[in-house]
């Protein structure tokens, strides 16, 4: 079970508990809730006017509400928001949305009560999940849209998931022996403004992508040995005198899993090329920017997981409640984006090494990798589909966060569009996953083909590989891919 606090969720315990894992809430968090509370309550006794517990909404701020219409004020909010569109966001992204958006309460600047927090995480445990349609948020003023079709769960309302079904939020609640809310002063608006569709999609992303950026170094490193690469260009020295961090941590890597030599090394020590090609020359430069850009984007990620992005944002210790705009999802918007473009160009560095393996002109290996060319077509198609999918991942590098549409009648007049870029950033690592694949299962192949032993750093990745797909006879590639998959998953969680 993984304890939620407000400031100890990682990317790693997010996909967790998308996963299944249960939370708990501490009791020190709940306790500043309620204590953060009280400040609501008072300035409600006080008959004091603020923004967002007792006035209307963006242009309508200037209304004031009367006390006996401001529950009705949260649920109209919370249903007159949840309009969004589109395919539903998964069960596990639905869990990290609801586990994100807890931790983002805990943090008790949101003038909520522990209940909502305590249903919401009742049903997260229970498997009580909200239908949270993809499409609808600007990433600004928080991701309102998705934030309400799961607040509408809380009152019973909305839809839940039912296995593969839908079913009235009501209705799902009452199975699980779950109860509905009332929602009181500045709940709805505490439910529903915040970046967490943004930050719980990114930062699953970011932890997919943090095991495909160290494979992705090893199989650079098997395509290296299949291609009959030199190990010079890893040489300490060179990246000693311009010393980005990413640049200098993959030469080592690259140094370590290739060792001084091997048996393919040996034998073609003595030949006549004196440097590789970019592709294989590069690795450090360009896997390197890869890992500085993760780093970078991955503590922007992680830190807004473990922030407050309300607005009106309520302070316990000087009972004050203020305007701004913790809302705007630039930070994790760009940062998604910031991966996307990197992932995009691992992908398409993978691919051109892809193509070395295949094409006679570039290598002493078969043309596709097959000794029975004619016959069989060999991994012909499968540089095709790598191919497709980097072509893709360009146009999903494409920035959302450089967009903006104005809405809420100009009061939003600068917007993040940052759903989008994590909703693309999704895309281009499922993708990525697939072009290395393909790259590792070449490499194998073209390994296989020599003859000879690769280095001792790369064992434990071609064991895996060959267990999991025999020499090559041309059969079903898609078999071939998602058998490699499989394999490298493994290889990652060992």
């Amino acid at each position: 079970m993984i304890q939620l606090t407000g400031s100890s969720l990682s990317a790693a315990r997010l996909s967790a508990i998308a996963a299944g894992e249960r939370v708990s809430l501490d009791e020190k968090a709940l306790a500043a809730v309620t204590a953060n509370r009280g400040v609501i309550d008072r300035i409600l006794a006080e008959g004091r006017t603020v923004y967002g517990i007792n006035t209307g909404f963006g242009q309508f701020a200037t209304v004031v509400i009367p006390p006996d219409q401001l529950r009705q004020l949260q649920l109209n909010l919370v249903r007159s928001h949840a309009a969004g569109v589109g395919e539903p966001l998964t069960k596990p992204q639905t869990r990290a949305l609801m586990a994100a958006r807890i931790n983002c309460l805990l943090k008790a600047h949101s003038g909520i009560r522990v209940e909502p927090i305590q249903l919401l995480m009742d049903c997260l445990n229970q498997g009580v999940l909200p239908v949270i349609p993809s499409q609808g948020s600007v990433g600004a003023s928080g991701d309102l849209a998705p934030l309400a079709h799961m607040a509408l769960l809380l009152v019973g309302e909305g839809l839940a998931w039912d296995g593969d079904k839908h079913i009235p939020g009501g209705e799902a609640l009452a199975k699980a022996g779950l109860k509905p809310i009332t929602l009181e002063a500045k709940e709805g608006l505490a439910l529903i403004n915040g970046t967490q569709l943004i930050t719980s999609l990114g930062n699953l992303a970011l932890h997919k992508l943090q095991a495909l950026m160290g494979l992705s170094e090893e199989i650079a490193a098997l395509s290296l040995e299949a291609l009959q690469g030199t190990r010079a260009a890893f040489d300490p020295r060179i990246h000693a005198v311009r010393p980005h961090p990413g640049q200098i941590a993959v030469a080592a890597r690259m140094r370590e899993l290739l060792g001084e030599t091997s048996e393919i090394a040996e034998s073609h020590k003595d030949c006549n090329r004196v440097q590789d090609a970019y592709s294989l020359r590069c690795i450090p430069q360009v896997h390197g920017v890869g890992r500085d850009a993760l780093r970078f984007a991955g503590d922007i990620l992680e830190r807004e997981l473990n922030s407050a992005t309300d607005n009106p944002m309520i302070f316990t210790d000087t009972e004050e409640s203020r305007s701004g705009g913790n809302f705007h999802g630039q930070y994790p918007a760009f940062a998604c984006d910031v991966l996307c473009i990197a992932t995009a160009d691992l992908a398409s560095i993978s691919e051109r090494r892809q193509e070395r393996l295949v094409n006679p002109a570039y290598s002493d290996l078969p043309a596709f990798l097959t000794q029975q060319g004619g016959l069989e077509s060999g991994f012909m198609m499968a540089h095709v589909t790598s191919a497709a999918l980097v072509s893709e991942m360009k146009g999903l590098a494409n920035p959302a966060c450089v967009d903006t549409i104005p809405t809420s009648a100009g009061k939003e007049d600068h917007v993040s569009m940052g759903p989008i870029a994590a909703r693309k950033l999704l895309r281009a690592v499922d993708a990525f996953e697939q072009v290395l694949a393909i790259e590792a299962r070449m490499a194998l192949e073209g390994v296989r083909i020599l003859g000879k032993a690769p280095a001792a750093g790369l064992k434990p990745l071609m064991d895996r590989l060959a267990a999991a797909c025999g020499p090559w006879q041309d059969r079903a590639m898609y078999a071939e891919i998602e058998s490699t998959i499989e394999a490298l998953r493994a290889h990652t969680a060992r």
